[in-house]
């Protein structure tokens, strides 16, 4: 009796553990299903503008709708651009909170800031958008690009990037608004990999003089450096494809300038500003390579990411 109620309970648990594991398949491979009809829908739906356009199509700067003329060079460079202003804002500022709170900040002080960060992370971007347009952009044309033209516009190579009519919106503001939203992601990020550091190694470190400068650069950085090109690249991915804040504050002008302070535009503006109003099969496919472009650009971008990671890891214990 005892035999057979084990050979029960073993079929009973091997049955069990074949069904976890192709659940787990089944949930698994959905997702690689999801993507590829992502994909194929989205490269069926470019097929006309593809067609018609061919590699011309990226490097073309024109866009005109009525004489059904697209190219998506204007809006690859605005969404480079304003996504590389953001990681320039957004990783020293992030460190910095980062650093603040694991390692200078009192301890009533603490848990606040890092509720404080993590409600800013929770803002929708529609919200970020409207308070870039009505308040962030009329002070920044009030006071910061007149400062902008005068002090740094008259500069021999990078003064054409700081001229132009104070307007308030634009690619810079674009940036600025983007590295505000992904400063919370990052720094987050940045924050819980700081916190896994053992505190043996920054006590010794400490004991021996260390500053706190030199915890940071020597002990806590190499030691947490895939967490934190991880979070940098979770900031990157926001930034990339933000819609709505970006279409509020970067003027929508299919226009190439030199200056950061004149309007541009981005693909998810793009995308968001004509697509509800796109009549005729070549303008909806332009748009929809539109959407297929942002993608590549995602994809090659947290490719890259990964082979940096796996490079970051195949050198671990080579320095010491």
């Amino acid at each position: 009796m005892p035999n057979l109620l084990r050979e029960s309970l073993h079929k009973r648990q091997t049955v069990l553990d074949a069904s976890f594991r192709n659940l787990t398949r089944i949930a698994a491979f959905s997702v690689l299903a999801l993507l590829a009809a992502i994909i194929a829908s989205l490269v069926v739906g470019s097929m006309p503008a593809i067609h018609a356009f061919g590699f011309g199509f990226i490097t073309s700067p024109e866009w005109d709708p009525v004489n059904d003329q697209y190219g998506a060079l204007i809006p690859i460079v605005g969404t480079l651009i304003t996504s590389g202003i953001a990681l320039l804002i957004a990783i020293p500022v992030s460190l910095g909170i980062a650093i603040f709170l694991t390692e200078l900040s009192p301890g009533w002080l603490r848990r606040p800031l890092g509720i404080a960060i993590e409600l800013l992370a929770g803002i929708p971007s529609i919200i970020y958008g409207m308070w870039g347009l009505f308040v962030f952009a009329p002070l920044f044309a009030d006071h910061v690009e007149p400062w902008l033209n005068d002090h740094i516009g008259t500069w021999p190579f990078i003064g054409p990037f700081f001229s132009g009519p104070p307007m308030g919106i634009g690619m810079l503001t674009a940036g600025i608004i983007l590295a505000i939203m992904v400063i919370p992601f990052i720094a987050s990020v940045m924050r819980d990999v700081f916190d896994v550091v053992p505190t043996m190694l920054k006590e010794s470190a400490y004991g021996l003089g260390a500053t706190t400068w030199e915890v940071m650069m020597n002990i806590v950085l190499p030691y947490t450096k895939i967490g934190v090109v991880g979070g940098i690249m979770l900031g990157l991915g926001r930034a990339l494809g933000e819609t709505m804040a970006v279409t509020f504050v970067i003027g929508n002008a299919h226009e190439l300038s030199q200056s950061l302070l004149m309007p541009g535009n981005s693909i998810s503006s793009a995308l968001a500003n004509e697509f509800a109003e796109a009549v005729g099969e070549l303008y909806t496919s332009s748009l929809i390579e539109l959407g297929l472009i942002l993608f590549f650009i995602t994809f090659v971008v947290l490719s890259l990411a990964r082979l940096m990671l796996h490079k970051l890891q195949k050198r671990e214990g080579h320095g010491a």
